[in-house]
C-alpha cells in the first residue's frame, strides 16, 4: 500500500526537476552564442530583461504582494539573486568561454553530491548510508565526463583552461550556496508561492544588474556590429525567458514537493540536457565514457527516489501490522 498523494508530489515534482533542467541547460550554449561579449554582458543583460519580465507580470498583483514582502523577504532575496544568479552566471560564462563546455559541465556536475550531502544533515532526511549508491554512481558519471574531455579534442578549444577550471569550481560553490539557502528559504516562505517568488527573485536580480549592466559595457571596450548586438540582445531575452522565468519558477516549485535530498539529484538533469545542447552544437554523437556517464546519472537519480519512496511504503506496513 502506499499514500498516493505523497506518491503524487513525487512524481510531480521528479517532473517539475527535469523541465527545469531542460531549460536551465541552455545556459551552457548562451557564451557560445555570443562568445564577442563578456560574462558582465551577459550576465546583465540576461538579469535585466529577467527583472523586466518579472516587473511586468507581477505588477497587476504587486498590491497584494507588497503587504507579504518585509525586509527581510527582501535581504533574502537579494543574497539568493547574487548567489544563484549574478555571481554564478558571470562565473559559468567565464569558465565556459576559457575552459569549454564539457569541462565546465564536469565540474557543475558535482552540485548534487554537495546539495545532497548538506540536506542529509537536515532533520527527518535518509541517513547517508541509504543516498549513497546514488551519490557513488553521480561521482562515476562525473569521473566518465572528465576522462572523456582530458582525452579528446573539446579540451584544445579552451582558451585559458586552469582559469576556466577555477571560475568553474567558484560557480560550483556559490550555486551550492543558492541550492541550500533558497530551498530553505521556500520552507520557511510558504505564504509566497512558487512563482510569486520566482517574480520576487527577478526583480532583486534585475535591480543588481540594472548597476552591473552599465559598468560592464563601460569596461568593454571591443568594437561590435549592429548584428552582434541583435545577435545579443535575442540570446539575453531567450535566456531570461526561458532559464531565468520559465526553469526558476519550475525550480522552485520542485522545491516545495520535494526533501533537499532528493532536490540535489535533480541538478543532474541540468547536466544531461546541457550535454545534449553541447553535442548539438559541436555537431557529434556521445562517446562511450559520455554514454556510460548518462547510465550512471539516470541511473543514480532513479536509486534516489527509491530510497526516499521506501520509507513511506515501510511506515504504512508497520502502521497496518
Amino acid at each position: 500500500m502506499h499514500h498516493p498523494a505523497e506518491h503524487h508530489n513525487l512524481g510531480k515534482g521528479i517532473a517539475c526537476g527535469i523541465g527545469a533542467g531542460a531549460l536551465w541547460g541552455l545556459v551552457f550554449l548562451a557564451p557560445e552564442l555570443i562568445r564577442n561579449f563578456t560574462p558582465l554582458e551577459m550576465a546583465g543583460g540576461r538579469y535585466v530583461l529577467y527583472g523586466l519580465f518579472a516587473a511586468a507580470m507581477v505588477a497587476p498583483r504587486w498590491r497584494i504582494l507588497s503587504h507579504t514582502v518585509t525586509l527581510r523577504t527582501w535581504w533574502t532575496l537579494n543574497w539568493l539573486s547574487f548567489a544563484g544568479n549574478t555571481a554564478y552566471y558571470i562565473l559559468l560564462s567565464s569558465a565556459v568561454k576559457n575552459g569549454g563546455i564539457t569541462s565546465t559541465t564536469l565540474v557543475i556536475g558535482f552540485l548534487p553530491v554537495l546539495v545532497t550531502l548538506v540536506g542529509s544533515r537536515d532533520k527527518g532526511a535518509l541517513p547517508f548510508r541509504q543516498l549513497l549508491p546514488s551519490i557513488l554512481l553521480c561521482l562515476t558519471g562525473a569521473g566518465c565526463i572528465g576522462w572523456q574531455a582530458l582525452h579528446t579534442h573539446v579540451q584544445t578549444v579552451a582558451r585559458a583552461p586552469l582559469f576556466g577550471l577555477l571560475c568553474a569550481v567558484a560557480a560550483l560553490g556559490s550555486w551550492t550556496l543558492y541550492a541550500v539557502g533558497n530551498s530553505r528559504a521556500l520552507v520557511r516562505q510558504r505564504h509566497f508561492s512558487a512563482h510569486d517568488w520566482n517574480l520576487l527573485t527577478g526583480l532583486a536580480t534585475g535591480a543588481q544588474n540594472s548597476v552591473l549592466l552599465p559598468l560592464a559595457l563601460i569596461l568593454d571596450t571591443t568594437p561590435h556590429s549592429m548584428g552582434q548586438w541583435r545577435n545579443f540582445a535575442l540570446v539575453s531575452a531567450a535566456v531570461a525567458l526561458l532559464a531565468s522565468l520559465g526553469g526558476n519558477a519550475l525550480w522552485n516549485r520542485m522545491n516545495q514537493l520535494l526533501p533537499l535530498t532528493l532536490v540535489g539529484q535533480m541538478i543532474l538533469f541540468e547536466t544531461l540536457f546541457s550535454l545534449c545542447y553541447g553535442f548539438l552544437w559541436e555537431q557529434r554523437l556521445p562517446t562511450g565514457a559520455e554514454a556510460l556517464a548518462f547510465g550512471c546519472v539516470v541511473l543514480g537519480v532513479l536509486l534516489c527516489v527509491h530510497a526516499h519512496r521506501k520509507p513511506t511504503t515501510q511506515a504504512v506496513g508497520r502502521s497496518i501490522a
